[in-house]
């Protein structure tokens, strides 16, 4: 609707400054035309907003003006109460500060929709942490935090993945929370790097501080690391034959997406088994996982992931004799 539209262009221009027509109009998916007469109607109601021509022109807001919060439906009231995540909040050490915010914004909101927030809060809750995971330690959280607000550079000393010590000058770009685990994205050697905030053994603050890449978008950035590293992460392909009475086993350590495996597995043999491939990081990962089946699965290949089984069953069979 174009009510909402008229809204949404003075919010843009309200948070993000200065915009082309052609940036409003890709964020709306309208026309640059449509765009151009949106803005003579805001104009017309009193909006002091102008256009600039030129290389460096675009649409803006006269300075310092603001509008009160207005023009919210009950589904962006439900949508904005869904973001907090009360458990991040509290890693960041802000999670008071959440709650006085949205009890605030609650207060500004027209009655009506005001009832709309308690439902929320009463139907839907995120919870970020996995199933019987330990939680990690980062006691330098707060640490990271600060210096990526106050962007000056760290120096730590840092636990890489294969075991290894090394100290580190970095220039932290951002925090990233995925599945309740805490990385930071630093510019190192004038390139970004993820590091796993747990595994950051010694730091602190230096004086010196750094200038963030403009061009330099978090989320983007985030999106396209993680996509790389499934490509690029080798994967170790296990074939087994797994009994009737142990598909439920597996998708209790697999996760559900078994059921996908096993629906399109094809047809059981004669006995019920059926043959199914799943891939791990390695064969050291796929011999302590499917170890801990026992005899729900039998593995068909590769070969030397059955020997490494049946050396693994012999020293705990010795172990417990």
């Amino acid at each position: 609707m174009r009510a909402d539209r008229l809204i949404s262009i003075l919010m843009l221009l309200q948070t993000k400054g200065q915009m082309t027509a052609q940036e409003l109009a890709d964020r709306l998916e309208v026309s640059p035309r449509t765009i151009y007469r949106d803005l003579d109607a805001l104009s017309a109601s009193g909006v002091p907003v102008f256009a600039e021509r030129g290389p460096q022109g675009g649409c803006s807001l006269l300075e310092n003006y603001r509008t009160n919060l207005t023009g919210l439906t009950e589904q962006e009231v439900r949508a904005l109460f869904m973001l907090t995540v009360p458990g991040l909040m509290g890693d960041l050490g802000a999670g008071d500060a959440a709650e006085q915010a949205l009890l605030k914004l609650t207060a500004a909101l027209p009655a009506p929709f005001q009832k709309d927030v308690e439902l929320v809060r009463q139907r839907v809750y995120l919870d970020p942490a996995a199933w019987f995971t330990p939680e990690e330690p980062t006691p330098y959280l707060p640490l990271v935090q600060d210096a990526v607000w106050q962007e000056r550079r760290l120096r730590m000393v840092y636990r890489r993945g294969d075991g290894q010590w090394v100290k580190r000058l970095v220039e932290p770009y951002g925090l990233v929370a995925k599945a309740s685990v805490w990385y930071m994205v630093a510019g190192s050697y004038g390139q970004p790097f993820v590091f796993r905030v747990s595994r950051i053994q010694e730091a602190e603050l230096t004086d010196g501080r750094f200038l963030r890449p403009a061009s330099f978008d978090l989320s983007v950035y985030w999106q396209k690391w993680c996509a790389r590293l499934e490509a690029t992460r080798e994967r170790y392909v296990v074939t087994l034959h797994a009994s009737p009475a142990g598909l439920p086993l597996l998708v209790q350590v697999f996760g559900e997406g078994m059921h996908a495996l096993i629906a399109n597995a094809g047809a059981p043999d004669d006995a019920g088994f059926l043959m199914l491939s799943l891939s791990f990081a390695s064969e050291d990962e796929a011999c302590r996982q499917l170890l801990g089946l026992g005899t729900a699965v039998t593995v068909i290949a590769p070969h030397s992931l059955r020997q490494c089984m049946a050396a693994a069953a012999v020293q705990i069979s010795t172990l417990y004799a």
